[in-house]
């Protein structure tokens, strides 16, 4: 398992960092009101905020695009730092860190801390950037595991390639391993949205580490993983 890069057989590493990435974004937005896992969303809120003169809605949101922004760069970091190792991954790395962010965002929540909503953003934020650096490709196919607009269009594109290609079949394009991994990656971020958002709904911050069920199962895949190549 390569830096960035994991193998087409481990499809269960994307689906689930896909809900991951779909119930922090839904979670970033209910208590937040910001998407802690892409800047498109939050360009659009800094612009709305703008233009009715709230500079609280401006920092918040552009503090949350660069916190995930910073993510990812810290987390091509971590790679390059990681090359010297060579028993040791970028991904249980990344996805250590992400749980404990994860956990600090749900702490800081349930505190009574005057800046709770901005920890709470940065940690969020923070994590899901490390997680969108770390895994962008599976099997030679680049995906995105914490917004969907990159995974929709790549989608659509492969599809319609395929519909379109004479010698392609039903039964070929729907058995097509490319269409179902981004059609799962797409179905698996909005399970996690809805999941994070019901969970938030009713538990309010400690609904976050609803995540952390997820995420430390994946855990102990990836470090399996990693000592069956280091054996």
């Amino acid at each position: 398992m390569t830096n960035a890069h994991v193998a087409s057989t481990d499809k269960w590493l994307p689906l689930g960092l896909a809900f991951v990435g779909g119930f922090g974004d839904a979670s970033g937005l209910l208590l937040a009101n910001t998407f802690t896992g892409h800047v498109t969303g939050n360009l659009v809120l800094v612009a709305i905020a703008a233009a009715s003169h709230n500079m609280a809605g401006v920092m918040r949101n552009a503090g949350a695009i660069a916190t995930f922004l910073a993510g990812i760069l810290l987390s091509a970091f971590i790679g390059i730092q990681l090359k010297r190792h060579a028993s040791v991954r970028l991904l249980p790395v990344v996805i250590t860190i992400e749980v404990l962010l994860i956990a600090a965002a749900a702490l800081a929540m349930k505190s009574l801390l005057e800046y709770r909503i901005a920890i709470f953003i940065i940690c969020m934020a923070l994590a899901l950037g490390l997680q969108n650096g770390a895994l962008r490709s599976v099997g030679g196919t680049s995906i995105h595991t914490t917004y969907l607009t990159g995974m929709v269009t790549n989608l659509i594109t492969t599809a319609a390639g395929k519909t379109f290609d004479r010698a392609s079949t039903p039964t070929v394009i729907a058995q097509d391993p490319t269409l179902q991994l981004l059609g799962g990656i797409w179905m698996s971020f909005l399970l996690g949205a809805a999941v994070g958002a019901a969970l938030v709904l009713r538990w309010k911050g400690p609904g976050v580490l609803g995540a952390e069920v997820v995420l430390l199962p994946l855990l102990a895949r990836v470090l399996s993983a990693q000592r069956a190549q280091v054996a």
